[in-house]
């Protein structure tokens, strides 16, 4: 066993899974193996026509395609266990690669957390102060704003989990979840982990409901603004454009809120994993279909590109 921090006899973990499910494992196997599928290529698609397709290559579609990106990201740390627990039962990991699944798992859905934020503030912009946005929102500020998302998130993630690294593991090593979840990872160590679930519900605090204070009163100044608009076509081109924002976000916040908002990681650790599923499994599965049915741009870009004649006409243009 590698030392990391103190010494621990637990040289791996095993990943409990869906007990209760296992004798479904290849049928789940099979639909979230879809559903991984679907993800990613709804996320691919997102990405390549945001860039490829000039009239998408503004602020809000420039978020868009991070934030595709970054979900791709997110899911890719957690379903491939998940796939190989439903088909060969429980996983084992090792606690270095345990760790480092916390790390991204946790890195990865802060900076998701900060882009949404930025999102809602770019949407805020837009509607609120349309005269300004074109200058305030330059490519290079949009750059700068998910740079900054990510180095936030990786300052405030790395941390708690050398925190994590310094725990003792010398009993149970059976994590009951899908991946190695913080709340059920710190449940099975021995140490005091007092001020590790107190960081935990300080971070979770900091991440999770500022970036939803900033997206609450984000919409709240938009819906305001639209319900002043005087024409009802305005109005609902306004609504078109953020409605499927907000789908998102109830989904994200939600089960997010559920899972880590609370001042004791190991508690609700069997609902957890359902709600884990949540913004592993549905939300990434469904936010495609929202930001490419839901939008007459992507749509139309959508089309244009597989159309070879349309999309020949534009380039000329």
């Amino acid at each position: 066993m590698m030392k990391i921090g103190n010494l621990t006899n637990v040289q791996e973990f095993i990943l409990e899974g869906f007990p209760a499910a296992q004798h479904l494992g290849k049928p789940l196997f099979i639909v979230h193996s879809l559903l991984y599928l679907v993800s990613i290529m709804g996320s691919i698609v997102i990405v390549t026509i945001t860039w490829a397709d000039r009239c998408l290559q503004t602020p809000m579609y420039f978020f868009l395609s991070n934030f595709s990106f970054l979900e791709s990201c997110f899911i890719t740390v957690v379903i491939p266990k998940l796939l190989a627990i439903f088909l060969s039962g429980m996983q084992t990991i090792s606690f270095a690669a345990c760790l480092t699944q916390s790390f991204f798992f946790l890195f990865l859905g802060s900076t998701c957390f900060f882009l949404l934020a930025v999102m809602s503030l770019d949407r805020y912009m837009a509607i609120c102060n349309p005269l300004h946005y074109h200058s305030i929102m330059s490519m290079r500020v949009c750059f700068l704003l998910v740079l900054s998302c990510y180095a936030l998130g990786f300052i405030l993630i790395i941390g708690l989990i050398l925190m994590v690294s310094r725990l003792s593991f010398c009993g149970l090593n059976v994590i009951n979840h899908f991946f190695c979840d913080l709340g059920s990872l710190v449940h099975l160590s021995c140490s005091d982990t007092s001020r590790v679930e107190s960081l935990t519900f300080l971070l979770s605090i900091v991440i999770i409901l500022s970036s939803l204070t900033i997206t609450v009163i984000s919409y709240i100044n938009i819906i305001t603004t639209i319900i002043n608009l005087p024409s009802a076509k305005e109005r609902q081109k306004a609504f078109s454009t953020c409605s499927s924002h907000l789908i998102v976000l109830f989904l994200t916040y939600g089960s997010c809120v559920f899972i880590y908002v609370k001042p004791k990681q190991s508690d609700r650790l069997e609902a957890n994993k359902e709600a884990a599923l949540v913004n592993t499994v549905i939300t990434p599965l469904l936010n495609p279909f929202v930001y490419t049915l839901r939008n007459k741009q992507v749509k139309k870009a959508l089309r244009d590109s597989l159309n070879p004649i349309a999309l020949q006409e534009k380039k000329s243009r």
